[in-house]
């Protein structure tokens, strides 16, 4: 009865998971689709500031201003749509896997050093 239990929090808590992963995920492509269209419609702003309200028209500084600001859309989107896709939840998981395995590793060897330099055998004649 107590595995049973046992089992269905893990399910429950892995379930959990999953949908905390996929509301983040939803949240990140929400931001992601308004940034595009703040761009828009900011860029657009700009161009109509630039040219026809005549602010600054000796120079077309609006390119300027919306390339740099595209530079910054498509780092939110190689963030979103890239990276976080590849380095995701799966690849935290075998990140932290990999390093726990390092640390078991590690730790085994101390052990092993230890064994070899203080051996049981010698410690017990020792207190006899």
């Amino acid at each position: 009865m107590v595995s049973s239990s046992k089992k269905a929090t893990k399910i429950a808590t892995e379930q959990h998971e999953l949908l905390e992963h996929a509301h983040r995920r939803i949240v990140q492509k929400k931001r992601l689709f308004f940034h595009l269209i703040v761009y828009l419609v900011g860029s657009l702003f700009l161009f109509v500031i630039n040219k026809f309200l005549k602010y600054g028209e000796e120079y077309d500084w609006f390119i300027w201003a919306i390339t740099l600001w595209t530079f910054l859309f498509v780092l939110h989107a190689i963030n979103v749509l890239i990276t976080k896709k590849f380095l995701g939840k799966d690849w935290e998981r075998r990140q932290r896997e990999k390093l726990v395995q390092l640390q078991k590793d590690r730790i085994a060897e101390i052990q092993k050093e230890i064994e070899t330099d203080f051996p049981l055998s010698n410690i017990n004649k020792k207190k006899s």
